[in-house]
């Protein structure tokens, strides 16, 4: 049996039981990000990796937007947690006829993008490598004294909310498939995300019982709720944005502008859920609620879409 033929959801099932534990663990593997018990706090730690080809192209990407990219996606797990991050570590592997210019400015748009959060690049690895560029980063953050917020906790009765845009990224990687550089703003969100990292240190202070980003789409990342606390999530549709850039983009293209907002992933939005009392402030968005059950349904049909597989 190959990882291909049980997909990423399965070799989970297979690593998960396999790996030691830490006495300091207080949320561990199989959600956004781990929260860890350090000297009387609470450290959040996340790592992705980004490999040429499958994550980014370069003919697409600038080595600024791929910088933003990487360090956007990590920052955006701690703020799924409820943290704040602090600090990145970058591990780059470079082939040797890899232009200097093209690892300064990735390494500008990495701090840029941590400029919001006020995280710093603190240390990592260089290496060469043999067949393209990847990168891994692991990111660092704090809960400031607040609890970490899982995908654990929904609980019927709950609302659904989400702050952030979602369907963009999807968007921009519809238009640069076929070959077409506009609209910018779509292309450009598929470059690099924009994420409300404000918003997720904000939810943990409102009480969010369950969050996480949406990185795979947001049913599937809803889905990922849904398991986790053992409900169901119902939503509407009709509250999400289809842009004008969407809609000409969409018709352009012969596809269906919902399906993106639907399913796909990198726009790095968080969703959470919040006691059904509880008054949301801007930029959190209203979507649907938590009822008991099994499943994800939206406008009140059952989605089975599984969302990104990195295996399939």
């Amino acid at each position: 049996m190959t990882v291909s033929e049980i997909g990423e959801p399965g070799l989970l099932e297979r690593v998960f039981p396999r790996l030691p534990e830490s006495r300091a663990t207080v949320v561990g593997p199989g959600d956004d990000a781990a929260v860890l018990a350090v000297g009387g706090g609470r450290v959040v730690a996340t790592t992705d990796v980004l490999v040429e080809g499958r994550h980014f192209r370069q003919d697409w990407s600038s080595p600024r937007d791929v910088g933003r990219k990487a360090a956007a996606q990590n920052l955006a797990d701690v703020a799924a947690m409820g943290g704040v991050g602090t600090a990145l570590l970058i591990g780059l592997a470079l082939p040797g006829d890899t232009e200097l210019a093209w690892v300064e400015a990735f390494y500008d748009g990495v701090r840029e993008e941590c400029g919001p959060v006020g995280a710093g690049v603190v240390g990592g690895d260089l290496v060469r490598s043999e067949h393209g560029i990847t990168i891994a980063v692991t990111a660092l953050g704090s809960m400031d004294g607040r609890e970490p917020v899982t995908r654990g906790g929904a609980k019927p009765g709950d609302v659904v909310a989400i702050a952030g845009r979602v369907g963009w990224s999807a968007a921009g990687l519809a238009v640069l498939s076929r070959g077409f550089r506009t609209p910018r703003a779509l292309v450009d969100a598929h470059r690099f995300p924009s994420v409300p990292y404000a918003a997720g240190p904000v939810a943990a202070e409102l009480g969010a019982t369950a969050m996480t980003d949406v990185s795979d789409g947001l049913v599937a990342d809803l889905r990922s709720i849904a398991v986790a606390s053992g409900v169901s999530i119902e939503i509407t549709s009709d509250v999400l944005e289809v842009t004008p850039q969407m809609r000409d983009a969409a018709a352009a293209l012969g596809v269906d502008p919902v399906r993106w907002l639907l399913d796909g992933g990198e726009d790095h939005a968080l969703i959470a859920t919040f006691p059904g009392k509880i008054e949301l402030p801007e930029p959190w968005l209203t979507l649907g609620r938590v009822v008991r059950g099994r499943g994800v349904y939206v406008n009140g049909q059952p989605s089975d879409d599984q969302g990104f597989d990195h295996f399939r």
